[in-house]
């Protein structure tokens, strides 16, 4: 399986009756899993049921999960005039004209409760408002969709960066390993060299107290070890990159830290300039590898 990214979006346009509506997610990169809902005034009761959902998809990430609600543009009026009760309101008000009332204006008629009315029945207007929730709940699913295939996408183009990175690291231990394998002579040779300076004025070291001077020193600068875990950390993050996607963005963040510590130690035992400089191309390389990895789920 390859791995999934905590980066996506995506956005579907939907439509039911006279209204439509617009689903956007995004979704960037977090600690855990941390969902933010935008719905409409009126909408509340159905986000547990959306976040279900996406608990159910989503592992990690921060996400945002956008409603915009509109009417169609060719939606029939929400409001009807109910004639009959206009036509009795206007005939009372002519009685009262005929005995010297003044008549009543246009907007005072419409203010009467029931004039203007909404459309359907009050039964109507439920199964109306369950149907524009089941469709909203099924748009949102296919959105919901759509964001897991963008963060699978992304996913797929990041093992492949991340392939690339592991395998300049590996390239850089390789090259470490072939300079570490000459470089116990030198080290001899300048700590040899050192130490004489330093005990010139004084009376000779003996020969067995010098050679074990100077293994101690060799040993002490030996970067063997930080090499062999280099490798195994090589292995097992290329492991990730071939095996089971879940849960592959805490174990990278595990081994970012693995390689960074090696690389510290490799750079504070190199007592070489060529050592040196591939410590410091490591600790590069393993940089940017941290910021990509810090994207994965």
């Amino acid at each position: 399986m390859s791995l999934v990214s905590m980066t996506g979006f995506a956005r579907v346009d939907g439509r039911a009756g006279n209204k439509a509506w617009i689903w956007e997610l995004k979704s960037v990169n977090g600690r855990g899993l941390e969902l933010r809902f935008r719905l409409p005034p009126g909408f509340d009761s159905i986000e547990a049921d959306l976040r279900s959902q996406a608990q159910a998809r989503l592992v990690r990430g921060n996400i945002n999960l956008n409603l915009q609600l509109v009417e169609s543009a060719d939606a029939a009026p929400n409001y009807r005039l109910n004639e009959a009760l206009l036509e009795q309101l206007l005939a009372m008000a002519g009685k009262l004209e005929s005995r010297g009332v003044g008549a009543p204006r246009l907007d005072g008629l419409l203010a009467v409760r029931g004039v203007v009315e909404p459309v359907g029945s009050i039964a109507e207007d439920e199964e109306a408002r369950a149907s524009l929730e089941a469709a909203l709940k099924q748009s949102f699913t296919e959105a919901l969709d759509k964001l897991v295939q963008s963060r699978d996408a992304e996913g797929a183009k990041l093992a492949e960066v991340l392939g690339g990175q592991f395998n300049e690291i590996a390239v850089l231990t390789g090259r470490a390993s072939e300079v570490e394998a000459v470089r116990p002579e030198g080290l001899r040779r300048r700590l040899q060299t050192q130490l004489s300076e330093l005990l010139a004025q004084n009376p000779p070291v003996a020969e067995d107290r010098l050679a074990q001077e100077l293994a101690l020193q060799v040993t002490r600068l030996d970067v063997r070890e930080e090499l062999d875990r280099l490798r195994a950390h090589v292995a097992s993050a290329q492991g990730l990159l071939k095996g089971d996607a879940k849960g592959v963005g805490r174990k990278l963040d595990f081994l970012m830290q693995e390689f960074n510590r090696e690389a510290n130690t490799l750079c504070s035992k190199a007592f070489d300039a060529g050592l040196t400089a591939i410590g410091l191309d490591l600790k590069l390389v393993i940089d940017r590898l941290r910021e990509q990895a810090q994207n994965v789920e």
